[in-house]
């Protein structure tokens, strides 16, 4: 959560008339397109600044060179090397890698930390090289205007991210911001994922890497969504279809076998795949939330910039995003929203809860959160159709002279009432950080050490992540079963 108001909303991109016959560089055949390479290269750099701004850049100069050098080799072998390809690793937890028109390619470090070897990542950047060659945005932004659809740069360059059905995660239902990242819901079709799949592979075997290393890329995404329905299974929650974000997209079992038949077509003699090479160069990367976001330990929350701490109630989570934190109840029906509110939005705690909610009527009570002073509202205000509904907020002045505002959501009436208890439990911790908080505040990092005998078991001892032995596992790609060999190099994660 970096706790800043974003307004990334593209401007219309007017794309008028009815396009030109362009030649597809991939499959050498002419199709109609509204968007020339011209067009793509001009709106990829313009997106390209509002992506940093979300999500910002990794701050690890060797990470970034590595990662560029690994890129460019593979666009040198590729449909489009003409281009000026971009290559960028995101300050993102998120397992996530997505492209923009133009030639604009982006992995996060979360997606790193579970790959196992510089051919790992190579089949994650070739496919996503893939849908630029190819020129999936434009095909979308092309059958959007065929349509009738009003094509936007938000969509048409949303269209071109890919999302791999982990990213988002902590984001409540329902509330998809107008930022770069909400085009991302948007999904290629099922034949353009395929493509952009046989396109990776390609681009491994001229570059002498394996294509059979797309198969790994496939399976670390498959484990993931193992995981998270195991996670949810045992916590007593529905468990995620991957489906609500991308319907499209085909699942990654169907991507398992296509890859895999895929690349038992090649049968060329490769060069190593790199791992110890990545290794070295993934130890020390950030694992999980980094400080600058804030740190989720447990039930609480620690933001050691803005000086800030908060505790959820037992059995509510945390969901940390961009722009706000929420602490949601277990029944997913309710959550106390905290955002950051900007200096001109009002100069004391009365202003700002009249400007943010126009209230038509309501009550102000003075008070303090851990010392903190205080102010809550309780009152209505009326939405853009006229309806009156509830508002429950608090205004308080934090440490840093910042000021925050702490709203109770609910699904309805009924909802609030039933979660009000935690809802007042969750606002009540809000508070400065303590040395007992700072302490805890600290982040955690890859390492990488000899696999000992006592095996994931033994290593999961002084780990310090919540379901250490299957975390382990999935993060050295044994979530399925089976151990590496004894002495050899495993990732852990550590407090740095």
């Amino acid at each position: 959560m970096k706790f800043k108001l974003l307004s990334l909303a593209f401007t219309a991109l007017l794309l008028t008339g009815c396009g030109s016959m362009v030649v597809n560089p991939v499959t050498g055949e002419s199709e109609r397109s509204v968007m020339s390479e011209e067009a793509e290269i001009a709106e990829g750099a313009k997106a390209h600044q509002e992506v940093l701004k979300e999500y910002g850049v990794y701050k690890n100069t060797a990470v970034q060179n590595y990662v560029n050098t690994l890129g460019q080799k593979l666009a040198t072998h590729s449909h489009r090397s003409n281009l000026q390809w971009h290559f960028t690793v995101l300050d993102s937890p998120e397992i996530n890698a997505f492209a923009l028109p133009g030639g604009y390619v982006y992995v996060t470090r979360g997606i790193m930390a579970y790959m196992e070897s510089e051919a790992d990542l190579a089949g994650v950047i070739g496919h996503e090289i893939g849908h630029v060659t190819a020129r999936h945005g434009a095909q979308r932004a092309t059958s959007q205007q065929n349509a009738g659809i009003g094509v936007f740069a938000a969509s048409v360059l949303g269209a071109v991210a890919e999302a791999y059905g982990v990213s988002g995660a902590g984001q409540l239902a329902g509330q998809v911001s107008q930022t770069v990242a909400a085009g991302y819901v948007a999904s290629y079709g099922r034949d353009q994922e395929l493509q952009a799949d046989k396109l990776g592979a390609e681009y491994l075997a001229r570059s002498n890497y394996d294509p059979h290393n797309m198969v790994d890329v496939i399976t670390v995404l498959k484990n993931q969504e193992r995981f998270a329905a195991d996670e949810a299974k045992a916590a007593g929650r529905p468990v995620p279809t991957g489906g609500d974000w991308l319907a499209s997209h085909p699942s990654n079992d169907q991507r398992l076998q296509n890859i895999t038949e895929l690349a038992a077509q090649y049968q060329g003699k490769y060069d190593d795949e790199g791992r110890a090479r990545y290794l070295k160069v993934i130890a020390g990367l950030e694992f999980g939330e980094s400080p600058d976001q804030g740190l989720t330990r447990g039930r609480n929350f620690y933001h050691a910039g803005l000086g800030f701490a908060m505790t959820a109630p037992s059995g509510w989570q945390i969901n940390n995003g961009t722009d706000q934190l929420a602490l949601t109840n277990a029944a997913r029906d309710a959550a106390l929203i905290v955002r950051l509110v900007p200096p001109k939005v009002g100069k004391n705690h009365t202003d700002i809860l009249r400007n943010v909610f126009k209230p038509t009527q309501g009550r102000t009570e003075t008070t303090q959160l851990n010392g903190l002073q205080a102010t809550r509202f309780t009152g209505t205000r009326q939405t853009a159709q006229g309806q009156q509904v509830t508002v429950q907020a608090t205004v308080v002045s934090g440490p840093g002279d910042s000021v925050y505002l702490l709203q109770s959501n609910a699904k309805d009436a009924a909802a609030l009432q039933r979660a009000s208890a935690g809802l007042r439990e969750a606002e009540g911790s809000f508070r400065a950080l303590t040395a007992q908080d700072r302490n805890a505040a600290k982040p955690w990092v890859l390492k990488t050490v000899a696999y000992p005998r006592g095996g994931f078991a033994e290593l999961a001892k002084t780990s310090p992540l919540e379901d250490a032995l299957q975390q382990l596992r999935l993060i050295n790609g044994f979530y399925g079963g089976g151990e590496p060999k004894q002495g050899q190099l495993v990732k852990v994660v550590d407090s740095l």
